[in-house]
């Protein structure tokens, strides 16, 4: 819980710095502040876990590992953001600031035992974003974006509210624990608990992006600033995942043959629209979008069959998914700095100029294809 109480600290000592114009000290204190976070969560790897503040949060290994990848990926995020944020806004304190808060929301998502924690989570994670979508007033696309943004959130949140509203209905708790004793105690279940099951999982694939939820994807990480679609591919993606893995794997195991094959159904979708689709971008945000969603397809076979080694399965998916990502990206936001564009043709010529960023470029992408 440090880390938790340790960002919230941070995001508003950097929105303070901002108010006295201290600009050159936001990016180091907000490094500094991650890392301590960071301690905080690592500390915890050798202790009992333990459910606290009356079974809303669990630190086990499981929710250590993935908020420490978290916060990893903020800082190499946060390390591309100096000149980029500079360049798009005289104040910059918002972004950091949004960014730390909107990881908090993450680290809840990691570690909840509760359907609460869960939404408290998720919401934190998603307003700050909302806000970061559309930061950028002046520009159209950027807006455009927001609102499409705002508009898909609220209604996936309808749906994971209402699945977790038929849940409670069907088995009167809140607690994951509690929910497991349910599954696996009472025969038949509750038709109410069916049903819950399929609005929850629409309400997740909605958050992770799994097609046919995924319209919102494109659009949105198109219009918003890189460095946020970033942010939003790799911290929150994952994090979405981690949530929707927790779950399954606690609850709806004894039920897997119920959901598994609706599952199954959404992944195929999902390969199979963002793969092809991806193959007729021409912008490499659009395509980094497409495969951003076919990506969310590889991570649902893990869930779809979940056993012993699936929580390391995704974690190591997510290492090389989230890192070959920040690569890309960072690339992309050099190549628009010199050529103003983010189309294919904006990178002609890229090894001649920088053959060394293309080399980098190079490895990324063949890491994102699964070479």
């Amino acid at each position: 819980m440090g880390a938790i109480i340790t960002l919230g600290i941070l995001g508003i000592l950097v929105l303070y710095l901002g108010l006295y114009k201290a600009k050159n000290a936001l990016l180091p204190t907000t490094i500094v502040g991650l890392l301590v976070a960071l301690g905080f969560s690592l500390s915890l790897w050798k202790t009992d876990a333990t459910t606290l503040y009356h079974g809303m949060v669990i630190f086990d290994r499981y929710a250590i590992a993935f908020s420490a990848l978290l916060i990893v990926l903020t800082i190499l995020i946060l390390l591309l953001s100096k000149e980029y944020f500079r360049s798009i806004s005289d104040n910059i304190a918002e972004y950091y600031c949004l960014i730390v808060f909107s990881l908090m929301g993450a680290l809840l998502v990691a570690a909840y035992h509760n359907f609460a924690m869960l939404f408290v989570g998720i919401e934190i994670m998603s307003v700050a974003l909302y806000i970061l979508v559309g930061i950028r007033k002046s520009d159209f696309a950027s807006n455009e974006a927001a609102l499409k943004y705002f508009l898909m959130g609220a209604f996936s949140t309808g749906f994971l509210l209402f699945g977790i509203t038929l849940i409670y209905g069907a088995a009167g708790t809140f607690d994951l624990s509690g929910l497991r004793e349910y599954v696996m105690s009472s025969t038949p279940l509750s038709p109410l608990f069916y049903a819950g099951i399929l609005l929850m999982l629409c309400g997740l694939c909605f958050k992770v992006g799994a097609a046919p939820f995924h319209f919102w994807t494109p659009d949105v990480y198109d219009g918003a600033p890189i460095l946020v679609t970033t942010f939003m591919s790799t911290v929150v993606k994952v994090a979405s995942f981690v949530g929707f893995f927790r779950l399954f794997s606690i609850v709806m195991v004894p039920v897997s043959e119920f959901w598994t094959p609706v599952l199954l159904m959404i992944t195929i979708i999902t390969l199979s629209i963002g793969n092809i689709t991806a193959l007729l971008q021409l912008s490499f945000k659009r395509m980094m979008a497409y495969s951003s969603i076919s990506h969310a397809g590889y991570m649902l076979f893990a869930i779809v069959s979940i056993g012993p080694t699936s929580a390391s399965s995704i974690l190591m998916y997510a290492v090389a998914y989230s890192f070959a990502s920040i690569i890309a990206f960072g690339t992309l936001i050099l190549v628009k700095r010199k050529t103003g564009s983010d189309q294919f043709e904006s990178f002609n010529g890229l090894a001649k100029r920088e053959p060394m960023l293309a080399i980098v470029l190079t490895i990324a992408m063949l890491s994102l294809a699964g070479v």
